[in-house]
């Protein structure tokens, strides 16, 4: 497969279709599902080595939460409080680098910013092997946070240059597939690793820093890149001159601004699986923890097993649609976890074990459908600051959650899902109502 090192150009005649790509035009081939499908689109945007890029940054992503905190608690022997304010610390700078990573974008550059975000976490990795108090702990999570945060907006960045369309769209849930595998892969490593005591830690620390570093190295050898594109210029009358527009002025940015503004309950949606569930069945429900941890499992395994057939299934569908209707199948569910709470015993942890399954497919259309329509809805010319703001409020959501969703639950779970609800509801009419009219 050659690779593309320019942006594709604007209209050209459909390819060929093939089992693995989805055809623009009158005329559209829906991409198989299944391992052969997956496999094609994962090497449709870069090919083997920027795949093998994505599965390193899969497991890394699995890997950096509970692993960083076991690391400062078990190797560095640090406070756990001191080890959650560091990596807290690391969380808010990559969102502060954010902004900067999508103006390099907007320069023209693609796989290098993917490769720099790489090469960070490699340095934080390599940072925590050297560390041995609480400065150099929170060094490593700083620069661990900094690559994690970016790598999303980098990636869809090199995704939305070497494909388009539907194609595109399936590219990036093939990628996010991936991802989810990662993060069970990654959480099972770390637990084998805490059984093995402090050397296995280090030596997990070191094989993360040697991937980052040679997936890095696969990224970079790509040579993606884009000339930087300029912004439309207003027609103007040989008597009077139109004042300059900046990005600001964009009403494509600005409608993607208030998309992003719109999606920071929907960011609350992975915190609910991982935070509040657990609370809710153990705290309010006197459940065994067996019944938090079989939920989360099965959630992995039906993203996992329906992202990417969810994504080609709904093809023709407009995003906004689809984006819409996650938020009302995430509604629906926090409903339905409220009234599960009040079965009270076994009944009320298999009942909201079974309003998981409708949880797990909002959460699929959520994630299906916001990066694809954030990449779609971008000026060429603004595509990075776009990523960068859509990611930004995915940050600010996912920092947010903890503290809300647990001090809403401390209230009581009739505080928590109505008022969980009622605000993504409202996001899901606002993303409707930002659809193109026309």
């Amino acid at each position: 497969m050659s690779l593309i090192q320019s942006p594709k150009p604007a209209p050209t005649p459909s390819p060929t279709p093939s089992p693995t790509t989805a055809v623009t035009g009158a005329a559209v081939e829906r991409p198989r599902s299944g391992p052969a499908a997956l496999l094609g689109l994962l090497t449709a945007a870069g090919g083997p080595r920027y795949a093998a890029a994505l599965l390193v940054d899969a497991l890394g992503t699995g890997l950096l939460r509970p692993f960083l905190l076991l690391y400062g608690i078990g190797v560095l022997a640090l406070d756990p409080g001191a080890a959650g304010l560091a990596m807290s610390a690391g969380m808010v700078a990559g969102l502060l680098v954010l902004p900067l990573t999508g103006r390099w974008i907007d320069l023209g550059a693609r796989s290098l910013p993917a490769a720099a975000t790489l090469l960070v976490r490699a340095a934080g990795s390599v940072t925590l092997l050297l560390a041995d108090g609480v400065a150099g702990f929170t060094a490593a999570a700083v620069l661990l946070g900094v690559g994690s945060q970016s790598w999303p907006a980098t990636h869809a960045a090199v995704v939305s240059t070497l494909t388009e369309g539907r194609t595109r769209d399936a590219a990036l849930a093939a990628g996010r597939t991936l991802r989810n595998a990662g993060l069970g892969a990654g959480a099972l490593l770390a637990t084998l690793a805490v059984a093995g005591g402090t050397g296995t830690l280090q030596l997990l620390a070191g094989v993360t820093a040697a991937a980052c570093l040679l997936a890095a190295g696969l990224v970079h050898s790509l040579r993606v890149s884009a000339p930087a594109a300029e912004a439309p210029q207003p027609e103007t009358s040989s008597a009077t001159a139109a004042p300059a527009r900046g990005p600001a002025a964009d009403p494509a940015l600005r409608r993607i601004t208030l998309l992003s503004v719109a999606n920071l309950p929907f960011a609350f949606t992975f915190d609910v699986l991982e935070v509040a569930l657990p609370a809710l069945l153990v705290l309010h429900l006197h459940a065994s923890a067996a019944w938090s941890s079989g939920i989360f499992v099965g959630n992995t395994v039906l993203v996992i097993a329906l992202q990417l057939a969810v994504v080609l299934r709904l093809g023709e569908r407009s995003r906004h649609t689809v984006l819409a209707a996650g938020g009302i199948a995430l509604t629906l569910s926090y409903l339905g976890f409220w009234a599960a709470g009040g079965l009270g015993g076994t009944a009320a942890a298999g009942a909201v074990a079974a309003v998981s399954v409708l949880y797990t497919f909002g959460e699929i259309l959520y994630s299906g459908s916001g990066t694809a329509l954030v990449a779609a809805t971008a000026p060429p010319h603004l595509l990075g600051r776009a990523l960068a703001r859509w990611e930004l409020s995915m940050g600010v959501g996912r920092a947010l959650a903890p503290a809300a969703l647990t001090a809403l639950l401390a209230v009581g779970p009739g505080a928590l899902w109505p008022v969980l609800a009622g605000a993504t509801l409202l996001s899901s009419v606002a993303v409707a109502r930002l659809r193109p009219r026309g």
